[in-house]
């Protein structure tokens, strides 16, 4: 992998956390609007929505760079739609960039020496 496509997993990794947030804080939003008088369901759903559309569009710029699989692009997108599903996905993809950007360093250093 080259550092543009471990940029587009970074891209990723760092709407995936936020998005997992605005989800659960919306499923509370949700709750507390049957419970209770409060209604923050506008709010947060256009946050969630906003940080839900970022995350696919960073996830389809994901798939297309890495060339990752149809099993593995589904995985992160069933991670995106799932409440917890966006920390479980950020931790993957920390891991995935950072071996990314690790190989890429590795290569120009190969390249720069021979």
């Amino acid at each position: 992998m080259d550092l543009k496509t471990a940029s587009a997993l970074r891209r990723l990794r760092l709407v995936s956390a936020p998005e997992a947030v605005s989800f659960l804080l919306l499923l509370l939003c949700s709750v507390l609007k049957r419970t209770t008088d409060f209604n923050g369901v506008p709010v947060m759903g256009s946050i969630h929505g906003v940080l839900f559309v970022l995350y696919l569009f960073f996830w389809l710029f994901a798939w297309i760079r890495t060339k990752w699989s149809f099993g593995t692009a589904a995985l992160y997108f069933i991670l995106s739609v799932l409440p917890t599903g966006g920390f479980f996905a950020d931790r993957k993809l920390r891991r995935e960039s950072e071996s990314a950007v690790i190989a890429a360093r590795a290569r120009e250093e190969g390249t720069v020496n021979a």
